[in-house]
C-alpha cells in the first residue's frame, strides 16, 4: 500500500490539544480534517518531534516537527450499483445532483443498498480520489428520502473539507419549495402568538427554535426551547390556493440545516407540509375552498410536498461562485395544478 508523507512544524501559541494544533497548522492543500487527523493519530501515523503520537489530547509545543504518513485511500465497503443519476454539474472535486423522491442518500440499517452513495460509487468509479481515507463520495448534507431536489457531494478530501466548512458557517444558499396546509400570513394573529415566530421585512416568516430528537418517538425530531440544536427557517408565501385560501406554495430558506428542519418548523407553526406522514397529522383541506379535485390530489399525494430548488455555494477548490436551480418535479406540478382548480374532478 502506498502512502504520502506530510511534513510541517507547529506554529506559535498552539491549541492545548494535539489534534486541534495539527488541524490548525497542517498545510491547507492536504485537506485533512480534525476527524481524519484524530484517526491517523489512533493508527500511529503521526510523529511529533520524532516520536509516534497516540493521544489526540496531548500537549504539543510550538516549533515541534510533525510527520504524518497518509495512507492511500482504500476501496469503500459500500458496493457500487448502476442506478440512474441526474447530474447537474460535475468536475474533479465535486458533483451536484438532482435527486428524485424515493431514494435514500446514504446506506443505513434500514436501507443497506439502492442509495445515492451506491449510485455515485458506480458513476464516479476511479475519479473518487478519497474522502476520509476511503474511496467514497463525501456527503456534506442530506435531504430526506421522500424529498426531491439538489444535493452537492464531494469527490475529493479537499472539496469535502471546504464544503463542510461552508455548511458549518451557514454560508450555503439553500431554498426549498413546499406546499403547506393553510397560509402563513404575517397578519395572522395566531402566528404571532406561537413561540419562536417573528416576521422579517416583506412579510417573511422567521422560525427560530431548538430542534432535538423526539422524547418518545426516536424516528422523529421535535421543536424544543431547552437543549437541542439551534435552527432557523425563513418562509415566504409564493402562491395561495383556494377561496378562501386553504393551502399555499411556500419558499423556505434554511439558515441552519437540521434533520427534518422544514417539516418540523412548518408543523410547529400550524402549516405542516401536504403529504407529510410524520409531521402532517390528519388535517384535511376544505373541499368548499379547493374543490373535489384539489382535495383528492392533496389527500392522495404520496410524500411530503418538498423540493430542494436552489443550491448556491463557493467552489471549495477554484473559488468560483456556483448556483443551481431545479424545477419542481412532475408530481408537485400536478398537485399544484389540481389545487389551482385547473384539473376538474371526475
Amino acid at each position: 500500500m502506498t502512502s504520502r508523507l506530510v511534513r510541517f512544524a507547529i506554529g506559535a501559541q498552539p491549541p492545548a490539544r494535539l489534534d486541534k494544533a495539527l488541524s490548525r497548522d497542517v498545510p491547507a492543500e492536504e485537506a485533512l480534517s480534525r476527524t481524519r487527523l484524530a484517526r491517523l493519530i489512533a493508527e500511529g501515523c503521526v510523529r511529533v518531534a520524532g516520536t509516534v503520537a497516540h493521544d489526540p489530547k496531548a500537549k504539543v509545543d510550538a516549533g515541534a516537527a510533525v510527520e504524518i504518513t497518509v495512507p492511500e485511500a482504500q476501496e469503500s465497503h459500500i458496493g457500487p450499483e448502476d442506478i440512474p443519476l441526474t447530474v447537474v454539474y460535475e468536475d474533479d472535486d465535486l458533483i451536484v445532483l438532482d435527486k428524485p423522491a424515493g431514494i435514500v442518500v446514504h446506506p443505513a440499517p434500514g436501507s443497506p443498498g439502492g442509495t445515492l452513495v451506491n449510485a455515485l460509487l458506480h458513476h464516479c468509479g476511479d475519479t473518487l480520489s478519497g474522502v476520509g481515507g476511503a474511496k467514497r463520495p463525501g456527503i456534506v448534507h442530506r435531504i430526506d428520502k421522500e424529498t426531491s431536489g439538489l444535493l452537492v457531494v464531494a469527490k475529493s478530501d479537499r472539496a469535502h473539507h471546504g464544503l463542510a466548512e461552508q455548511f458549518e458557517a451557514h454560508s450555503v444558499e439553500r431554498a426549498y419549495l413546499a406546499v403547506v396546509h393553510g397560509v402563513p400570513e404575517p397578519n395572522d394573529p395566531r402566528l404571532r402568538g406561537v413561540r419562536g415566530v417573528s416576521f422579517d421585512p416583506g412579510g417573511v416568516l422567521r422560525i427560530t427554535t431548538q430542534i432535538a430528537r423526539h422524547r418518545t418517538d426516536r424516528q422523529k425530531q421535535a421543536v424544543t426551547f431547552d437543549g437541542g440544536r439551534h435552527a432557523v427557517t425563513r418562509a415566504r408565501v409564493l402562491e395561495r390556493f383556494g377561496e378562501p385560501a386553504a393551502a399555499a406554495l411556500v419558499e423556505c430558506r434554511l439558515e441552519t440545516g437540521r434533520t427534518h428542519q422544514i417539516r418540523v418548523h412548518m408543523a410547529h407553526v400550524g402549516h405542516a407540509l401536504l403529504g407529510d406522514p410524520v409531521y402532517g397529522g390528519r388535517r384535511k383541506l376544505s373541499q368548499k375552498a379547493l374543490g373535489e379535485a384539489g382535495c383528492k390530489a392533496a389527500a392522495s399525494f404520496p410524500r411530503q410536498a418538498l423540493h430542494a430548488a436552489i443550491l448556491g455555494f463557493t467552489h471549495p477548490v477554484s473559488g468560483a461562485a456556483l448556483r443551481f436551480e431545479s424545477p419542481l418535479p412532475d408530481d408537485i406540478v400536478t398537485l399544484i395544478t389540481s389545487l389551482r382548480g385547473e384539473i376538474s374532478g371526475g
